[in-house]
């Protein structure tokens, strides 16, 4: 029995990581969001083969709500402002190859002008269809009919099949950055025991470098979640979720940082020794287990950051404070072993120094006292752009407003 049960299991894994894979959720959505523009467009166009309405529908519908009703907002106003150019120019000149500059770049210009952003092209394009058939207000409107179709079944689509919230996938993705940096700091104290050769010392110092591309790999998870948080009725306290994780990846991306300047560190030391024992064993031995629970803290923070239960995070939160304290605690005896080596070879005081100022850093950044401070700030920004936003809302609407006359008195 257990073997038949195991395609069963790997067919329902195989389905729960398509339903988290934002490619395979945006694939299917889009396909059928596309087709039933074309199928409703059939119905209402007088065009035989309405094809503006499914690509309309194709680039509209995005992975999430906020992003899809921006999206249509753009492209509607794309495709209305390039037929209004190919009417104008269709009144005044007929269709040559400098009428077909003119238009191309009135498009290109209007369309900065007007803010649509990727669909400046679209201008264009709407104008040169339009411009090269025989009835332009007929074929114009029927454009701009299908755009409306393919951008209102985008949308309706969303609003009553809503998206995915995407918090998971991105709080997975922190999490798989925490565990790299946490490989790469073991790895790094674990040359600090040994006698490393320059060479193998600068392949840490890559190694931290290259953590730059998986931030930015997260980041951009993290703001597909956050436009999925946007606009979605099923969310409740989106932005706290928001804040939560921007703040935990910027924190994971200081501590990226201070591991690179870490791995500079022992290429340094090492260009000093010349292939000799960087440490001695005591002090070596010292640093590898700060930087054991070190590293161990970079996991729980993260865990505590993409997790969303009280009782889970409580526990994070208690796992994270006591490898703190146990970082600490291997930190002020590590510091003893370097003061001890500083004395004795003054010549390096300055590498053993920076490297209890990198340790100091990131335990600092990974404190849950100083996290909530960042937190509350974060808020606090939030909410006075909100009021802003607010306050310039309502000044503008009494600028607006006509005041009243004597007259009218």
């Amino acid at each position: 029995m257990a073997r038949g049960r195991k395609p069963h299991d790997r067919g329902d894994g195989l389905l729960a990581r398509l339903r988290r894979d934002p490619f395979a959720v945006q694939t299917v959505r889009s396909a059928a969001a596309a087709t039933l523009s074309y199928v409703v467009a059939l119905q209402l166009s007088r065009e035989p083969v309405p094809l503006t309405a499914p690509l309309t529908a194709l680039l509209v519908v995005q992975v999430t709500l906020y992003s899809t009703v921006t999206t249509s907002l753009r492209r509607v106003n794309s495709v209305v402002v390039g037929v209004l150019i190919a009417i104008a120019f269709s009144a005044v000149v007929g269709l040559s190859w400098w009428s077909l500059a003119l238009v191309i770049l009135a498009s290109l210009l209007i369309g900065r002008l007007v803010r649509v952003e990727e669909f400046i092209p679209e201008v264009a394009i709407s104008a040169m269809l339009v411009l090269g058939v025989t009835q332009v207000s007929d074929t114009a409107w029927d454009r701009v009919l299908e755009t409306l179709i393919g951008a209102v079944v985008g949308m309706l689509f969303n609003l009553l099949l809503a998206p995915p919230v995407w918090v998971d996938t991105a709080g997975e993705s922190i999490e798989d950055l925490a565990r790299r940096m946490r490989l790469l700091l073991l790895d790094v104290a674990d040359e600090f025991t040994g006698a490393p050769p320059v060479e193998q010392a600068a392949t840490r110092l890559h190694e931290a470098r290259r953590l730059d591309n998986d931030v930015a790999d997260v980041d951009r998870a993290l703001r597909t979640a956050e436009d999925s948080l946007r606009f979605n009725p099923r969310v409740k306290e989106g932005l706290l979720h928001r804040v939560v994780l921007r703040t935990g990846l910027d924190t994971l991306e200081i501590c990226a940082v201070v591991l690179r300047v870490l791995a500079r560190t022992l290429t340094d030391l090492a260009k000093h020794r010349g292939g000799h024992q960087l440490l001695p064993e005591q002090a070596a031995l010292a640093i590898r287990e700060t930087a054991q629970y070190t590293a161990d803290a970079l996991v729980s923070f993260a865990v505590l950051v993409t997790t969303q239960g009280s009782e889970d995070a409580e526990a994070a939160e208690t796992r994270l404070a006591g490898e703190l304290r146990a970082a600490r605690a291997c930190r002020d005896h590590t510091a003893a072993r370097l003061l001890a080596l500083a004395l004795a070879d003054p010549g390096r005081w300055q590498l053993y120094g920076a490297l209890l100022t990198e340790v100091d850093r990131i335990l600092d950044e990974l404190d849950p006292e100083h996290r909530g401070h960042r937190l509350m700030e974060e808020l606090d920004r939030q909410g006075r752009e909100r009021s802003d936003r607010r306050r310039r809302l309502v000044l503008r609407d009494r600028r607006n407003t006509r005041r009243p006359t004597r007259t009218d008195r």
